[in-house]
């Protein structure tokens, strides 16, 4: 299994709710990125998208749900995960969405680009900072929306085995295992979506709790487990 999939892709659905839907471009590959198609009321926002065959068919069905089909914008979350972000704002005329505080990402993209702070456009969804570091690099947002408890986390935790150590739902990124991002317990999400691998659709909250809280006790084990998958593979 690649860590990372080329070439054709073949979209899987995953994370299906009223309001919103994720999929995996390359399901077979390790990292399993996450996209996601949020309806609102002003359209469908699409969250660090990597494209996929069926895709525009995928936002209109979304679209139906707010009653509309037409794509609101895109939005980089993290600034690794520019993805696919240009191409399918280009092709649905529409712009990229990067948090003003994010450096060196809009100057990469080859579409229209919007800085944004605090609520992201007419969404609901209210960004927030989960890390900003330059060692190791690292700049990411959230996004929460408080009427419907959906909580996006980009990468800081994630749902890909190589997140997951023990019987954890979610996990905390191996990188930040020893010092698991705080911020994130503010929240009482009803569904976490992540950036890699399916998210939690119900009863987030607990998972997310879960998640930091076994942060560093699992970090061993976590440590162990991609060693010897190393080792194998």
């Amino acid at each position: 299994m690649p860590m990372k999939g080329h070439g054709q892709s073949s979209l899987a659905e995953i994370d299906r709710f009223e309001g919103g839907v994720g999929w995996l471009a390359y399901p077979d590959e390790t990292m399993q990125r996450a996209s996601h198609a949020l309806a609102t009321d002003e359209g469908v926002w699409l969250i660090d998208p990597v494209d996929a065959p069926d895709l525009d068919d995928l936002i209109a069905d979304v679209g139906d749900d707010a009653g509309t089909e037409s794509v609101a914008g895109v939005a980089v979350c993290l600034d690794r995960h520019k993805r696919d972000a240009a191409t399918i704002a280009r092709r649905h005329d529409a712009e990229v969405y990067v948090p003003r505080w994010m450096s060196g990402v809009a100057e990469e993209l080859d579409a229209p680009v919007t800085r944004f702070s605090g609520e992201l456009g007419n969404s609901g969804f209210e960004s927030f900072v989960i890390r900003d570091s330059s060692l190791p690099p690292w700049q990411e947002a959230g996004l929460y929306n408080p009427d419907t408890g959906t909580l996006v986390v980009p990468e800081s935790v994630g749902a890909a085995s190589y997140f997951l150590a023990g019987d954890e739902t979610l996990g905390v990124h191996p990188m930040l295992r020893l010092t698991p991002p705080k911020t994130l317990s503010r929240y009482d999400p009803e569904r976490v979506l992540v950036g890699h691998g399916a998210g939690v659709l119900s009863d987030g909250a607990a998972a997310l709790d879960a998640a930091l809280a076994s942060s560093k006790r699992n970090a061993v084990s976590l440590y162990g487990k991609t060693a010897k998958q190393f080792i194998s593979g």
